[in-house]
C-alpha cells in the first residue's frame, strides 16, 4: 500500500464497491427475517389481552360467589367499566357482598371488571379493578359461565 499524497483523501473506487457489497448482502439477510415479524406482536398482543379479560372475568366471578353471570353479554363491547354486567341497573341483583353484608343505596350497581364496588360499605371509596385500564383494544362478548369471546383484536 502506498503512501497518499499531499492532497490525496478519500476512499478508493474498489473499496467504495466492496463496502456496497457488503451491505448488500447483508440487505438481503435481514429483511427477509424482520419482515416475518411484522403483525406478530399484534397477534400476541390480541391473545393476551383476551387471556387477561378471562382471568380477570373469572376472579370476578370468585370474589362475588357467582357460579353464573345475570346478564351475558352478547354485544361486543371494549368498554370493561360496563362489561360484564352493565344491565344490573338494581341493587336488588347483589344482594349481599361476599363477607355477607347487605348492599345499600350507594353502593356501585352490577358485576364490572372496572371499578367494581365489592364491598357493601354505602360508598364507592373501595373499588376494585380486575383490568388496569377502563377501555380495552378488542371487543369482548361473555356467556352465562363466564366463558369470554373476543369478537375484535383493536387491530384491524
Amino acid at each position: 500500500m502506498r503512501l497518499p499524497k499531499r492532497g490525496e483523501k478519500g476512499f478508493t473506487l474498489i473499496e467504495l464497491l466492496i463496502v456496497v457489497a457488503i451491505l448488500g448482502v447483508l440487505a438481503a439477510v435481514v429483511i427477509p427475517n424482520v419482515s416475518r415479524f411484522i403483525g406478530a406482536g399484534e397477534e400476541e398482543s390480541a391473545a393476551t389481552e383476551l387471556s387477561n379479560i378471562q382471568a380477570a372475568v373469572t376472579s370476578m366471578m370468585v370474589d362475588n360467589g357467582l357460579a353464573t353471570l345475570l346478564h351475558p353479554v352478547t354485544v361486543a363491547t371494549d368498554d370493561m367499566g360496563a362489561f360484564p354486567d352493565a344491565t344490573s341497573v338494581v341493587v336488588t341483583e347483589k344482594i349481599t357482598d361476599p363477607e355477607g353484608t347487605p348492599y345499600a343505596v350507594g353502593d356501585k350497581n352490577g358485576y364490572i371488571l372496572y371499578q367494581h364496588d365489592v364491598t357493601a360499605d354505602s360508598v364507592q371509596t373501595s373499588l376494585v379493578n380486575y383490568v388496569a385500564t377502563d377501555t380495552t383494544h378488542g371487543t369482548y362478548t361473555v356467556n352465562t359461565n363466564g366463558t369470554v369471546d373476543q369478537v375484535t383484536t383493536g387491530y384491524e
